[in-house]
């Protein structure tokens, strides 16, 4: 038994560092999640909670000002504030916490304290502490730390409205919300085929993966292997621009005149006044309570 489980580990080894078996596997796990997780936020889209009960325009319109909310509050008191009522939103339409709070904060304090990591050597304000490595001093401010906080809960505060609109609300039925907002027809549409066609181009990549795997023996050089995918990538672009176009053609033959028409009839009831009522009144104590502490 030892001797198999060595032999194991070798064979494993030896595929690791053939990196062919290795790296497809990745992508074609990597494809296959990013399907999974989209197939999965489509069924929480149509479980039976609070916020997927109420009518598509007025979440959109009640998350646009939460949003705007948010970039326009000046504290901490108030985007927490912000931050409780979307949890509280998500527990209530019953999506799993850890999922929906996991999705947001685990990449958003990386990418957006990268962005404003720069700034807080270069706000005024008391330094924390002054470090001299030669002629360069890193000497960060109070003032700096402050501000950068504040960008990062601003930033994880709207993409966490954003991503309980999306969770909670099915895509046609956002992307006719938008479109009573008056939002551009052209912007509607083209956002609707990017959305689809992101995963059909997916499952493309995934099917010449696939058929690659099952077709190579042995290993391949790594000159080989950019060759493929190179190659690849071209035959994907060219698939896409004559995918496009045969379409287009196919919904012009079908009566497509550029509007985006979804089978469903949209209905404001008192429970969606009062949910819109409710997210304008969180929105605007957010403002007014940075207002008062700044």
């Amino acid at each position: 038994m030892t001797a198999m489980v060595a032999d194991s580990r070798a064979s494993d080894g030896r595929r690791a560092a053939d990196g062919r078996i290795g790296w497809l596997e990745k992508t074609v796990g990597g494809i296959a999640g990013s399907v999974e997780r989209a197939i999965f936020t489509e069924r929480h889209a149509r479980s039976k909670g609070w916020l997927q009960r109420r009518d598509p325009r007025a979440k959109l319109a009640g998350f646009l000002a939460a949003v705007v909310a948010a970039s326009l509050a000046t504290s901490i008191v108030g985007l927490a504030l912000l931050y409780a009522a979307t949890l509280a939103a998500a527990r209530a339409s019953r999506v799993p916490f850890g999922f929906f709070v996991k999705r947001v904060w685990l990449g958003i304090p990386f990418f957006a304290g990268i962005v404003v990591l720069p700034s807080i050597f270069f706000v005024p304000g008391d330094r924390v502490f002054d470090l001299a490595l030669g002629s360069v001093h890193l000497a960060p401010s109070w003032n700096g730390l402050v501000g950068a906080g504040l960008f990062v809960s601003r930033v994880g505060v709207s993409v966490s409205l954003a991503v309980l609109l999306v969770l909670t609300t099915p895509w046609a039925s956002l992307l006719k919300s938008l479109r009573a907002l008056h939002t551009p027809q052209v912007f509607v549409l083209v956002l609707s085929m990017t959305y689809r066609y992101i995963f059909l181009f997916l499952h493309t990549a995934n099917g010449i993966l696939m058929a690659r795997k099952s077709r190579v023996v042995g290993r391949t050089s790594g000159v080989e292997q950019r060759r493929w995918i190179t190659g690849t990538m071209g035959n994907l672009m060219s698939r896409s621009f004559k995918m496009s176009n045969d379409v287009y053609a196919a919904m012009l033959a079908r009566g497509f005149t550029g509007e985006l028409r979804v089978y469903s009839d949209f209905r404001m009831r008192p429970a969606d006044w009062a949910g819109l009522a409710g997210a304008l009144a969180v929105s605007l104590a957010a403002v007014l309570v940075s207002g008062v502490r700044g």
